[in-house]
């Protein structure tokens, strides 16, 4: 195999590809690498034509530890399983960009794999995959009307004149980053974007798309570059359009019939039997002429042509609304009365049951990678049962979708939510679709907004979220606001902003067409801020700010921060101060080795029980500091009283009384509050109390014993 690579410097670091050193087999393989992280994208083509009704192309993105040099925690399974949540997002990333330039009469089964190999903890390698793919399907015979190129960018408000942008910023650099936008396009149009953003107007994502655009440019450069001297011949495939005799005799005789089925599929995300039943009618009718899959595709052409014509030619979209008009909107909240936080939020058929969960920092997720170990405390889970669309299916571990959905409503919240050390709790979001017709992701968003304010989380801002569609046909371009299903379906574009009255906090774009202009781009970010703020107003109307408290079924939490030398007084010998905290209070304590303490209880008294018990345990106790105690034990000599919460001191019968005392049980008993002065702490650190203040301290010296009896020859008198 002969090896060839090319290069070019993008973010100040060198980007190589290259060809010819793994994976000879396959239809097309590409190595490439940024930093010290690198991948392998192959690509590989079936022989033989699928008989799927659908594109038949599959991504998988695989993470492998050793790339970060890791070994499985897990002490019994050191595999690597199931893909990751963020391995499944990022083979998500690289699907939508990809699959909107196959040639839809190439029916082969194409998959794409992109293996990690090596990460250097500074360079993520999603965006390296994106590359590597494109250049890999570029090479390939695959008909593919790429090549595409795909750059991060982050943001920080500029100084000096700066733009502020920067290309494929480093893990370390994200962090002061108040965008984090992943654009993909082709030399000329926009495929794809994904973006978390720290509620920035929509004036400065537009200037970040533009920056990425330019840096793109010269990464399909690369590419072709690559092609040119690396590159086999494409394929040519013959069309496989609908009979255009049999589209002219449906559409005389069925175009009444077909409106009544689109009129039908209003109300419905997935399609029905109507068509189903329509193509049986016609195939039987037209037997001898034609077969039934030549009518069965010709009848989806005539439907999807009626459905964008009424769009393009009368404005009139399937279910009525104009281009600009959000469905009605209602919204309920504390709907589920055991929960900490509950909220349906309905946008015509869509609606969406959000539950907000509120837990103890130590239930964070913790997330293993080849890049590491990382904590997440915010979290945010979709389902999308199957009921949802009146449909029957599988239920049980959450599809790609689902993760996918789940993860941009919860990047849509994330710039909102208050920081741990404002609100120390994990909080965890479930959306439920109880009935889905058109984003229920953005739904979830709005669902999960109130939620939060249900359940008291005291949120920076409300956020909501909706979808734009497009329908392009020429130098025409139709959008449309809060797309349905139908329209999502047949549609060019499914554009997803959400955001605050501020500025945007997440996009999605998906597109089926060759791609979108920037002019298109700014139009729909427009009109996604005139929508957002209309549903915000709306769900003002519900619950316009946080409930002051939490629920009563919520847990308290409290955080102390103690010296790392106090932990093991916190701890005590085999845990047993600790252990007695937990008992006796009945909250979860846990002590980390940087001496945070969490405290997490349901009754709030207990929770400042254990907190002052603690704080009890590390305080220094210094001379003459005077305290409310509690007696707990009587001896001979004194009494042992309790000034902190398990810590004690010992009153001598000496400082008891300015007279002599007999038996100490003559003046307190157990159980009894009593009122002390701290005299001392020896070397060992055992704190010697007294109960006289003031003239009465004076009066008797520390150490004053009672009076000897004498004998009767002036002697002591012995003691037996």
């Amino acid at each position: 195999m002969k090896i060839i690579s090319k290069s070019v410097e993008i973010g100040g670091r060198s980007l190589t590809l290259e060809v010819g050193r793994f994976a000879e087999q396959a239809t097309a393989a590409v190595l490439a690498r940024y930093g010290d992280t690198m991948v392998i994208a192959t690509v590989v083509a079936s022989k033989e034509e699928s008989k799927l009704s659908y594109f038949p192309l599959t991504v998988e993105y695989v993470e492998r530890l050793y790339a970060g040099g890791r070994i499985k925690g897990s002490r019994w399974v050191k595999r690597e399983g199931r893909p990751s949540d963020d391995a499944i997002l990022r083979a998500r990333l690289i699907d939508r960009t990809i699959r909107p330039l196959f040639d839809k009469n190439y029916h082969h089964d194409i998959q794409v794999i992109i293996t990690v190999l090596s990460v250097d903890g500074e360079n993520e390698p999603d965006i390296l995959g994106m590359v590597a793919t494109s250049a890999a399907l570029s090479l390939s015979p695959i008909p593919w009307n790429g090549p595409i190129g795909a750059v991060r960018v982050g943001y920080v408000p500029p100084k000096n004149g700066e733009s502020g942008f920067f290309a494929n910023p480093g893990n370390k650099e994200m962090e002061f980053s108040e965008m984090d936008l992943i654009v993909s396009s082709t030399d000329k149009k926009v495929m794809m974007l994904e973006a978390g953003i720290n509620e920035l107007p929509e004036k400065i994502v537009l200037s970040g798309i533009s920056f990425a655009q330019k840096e793109i440019a010269r990464v399909i450069d690369c590419i072709k570059q690559l092609t040119k001297e690396a590159g086999k011949k494409k394929l040519t495939v013959t069309g496989n359009e609908a009979d255009e005799k049999l589209i002219k005799k449906l559409e005389k005789e069925y175009k009444e019939k077909i409106g009544e089925i689109i009129l039908a599929r209003v109300s419905q995300e997935r399609e029905g039997d109507e068509l189903k039943i329509l193509t049986e009618e016609i195939a039987e009718k037209y037997a001898e002429e034609y077969e039934k899959n030549q009518i069965e595709k010709t009848l989806e052409y005539l439907f999807k042509k009626q459905v964008r014509e009424n769009i393009l030619e009368k404005g009139k979209r399937p279910d009525g609304r104009d281009t600009k008009t959000v469905r009605e909107i209602t919204g309920e909240v504390s709907l589920l009365p055991r929960t900490h936080g509950s909220a349906m939020f309905k946008r015509g058929q869509t609606q969406v049951l959000t539950v907000a969960t509120l837990g103890s920092p130590s239930l964070e997720q913790l997330i293993e990678s080849p890049e590491g170990e990382t904590a997440k405390r915010y979290m945010h889970h979709y389902s999308m049962p199957p009921y949802s669309v009146g449909e029957t299916g599988r239920v049980g571990f959450p599809s790609r979708r689902e993760i996918g959905h789940g993860a941009l409503a919860e990047r849509a919240l994330l710039p909102v939510v208050p920081s741990q050390t404002d609100f120390p709790y994990t909080i965890r979001l479930v959306s439920e679709v109880m009935s889905s017709n058109g984003s229920t992701s953005m739904a979830s968003a709005c669902g999960s907004t109130l939620a939060l304010m249900d359940a008291g989380v005291p949120i920076k801002t409300p956020v909501a979220g909706l979808a734009i569609g497009l329908v392009a046909e020429g130098d025409k371009n139709i959008l449309l606001t809060d797309i349905i299903g139908l329209e999502d379906f047949f549609g060019d574009m499914d554009f997803k902003v959400a955001g605050t009255t501020t500025g945007i906090t997440a996009i999605q774009l998906d597109v089926k067409n060759d791609g979108l202009t920037e002019k298109i781009i700014e139009e729909s970010l427009e009109k996604a801020k005139e929508g957002r703020l209309h549903i915000l107003e709306k769900m003002l109307t519900v619950l316009p700010k946080p409930r002051p408290n939490l629920s009563q079924y919520a847990p308290r939490v409290s955080i102390l921060t103690i010296p790392q030398e106090k932990i093991g007084e916190i701890i005590g010998p085999g845990g047993k101060i600790i252990r007695q905290i937990i008992a006796e209070t009945g909250c979860d304590i846990n002590v980390d080795d940087d001496g945070k303490v969490t405290i997490t209880g349901i009754d709030p008294q207990k929770v400042d029980v254990a907190v002052k018990w603690i704080s009890g345990i590390i305080k220094e106790v210094q001379p003459e500091e005077v305290y409310q105690g509690i007696v707990k034990r009587i001896l001979s000599f004194g009494v042992f009283v309790e000034i902190l919460p398990g810590r004690e001191g010992m009153v001598h019968v000496s400082q008891m009384s300015t007279g002599f005392v007999s038996d100490p049980a003559t003046l307190v008993k157990i159980g009894q509050p009593v009122t002390v002065r701290v005299t001392d702490i020896d070397d060992q650190g055992r704190i010697n109390l007294s109960m006289l203040f003031g003239e009465d301290a004076k009066k008797r010296p520390p150490q004053a014993r009672p009076p000897r009896r004498e004998g009767s020859f002036g002697r002591p008198r012995r003691r037996f």
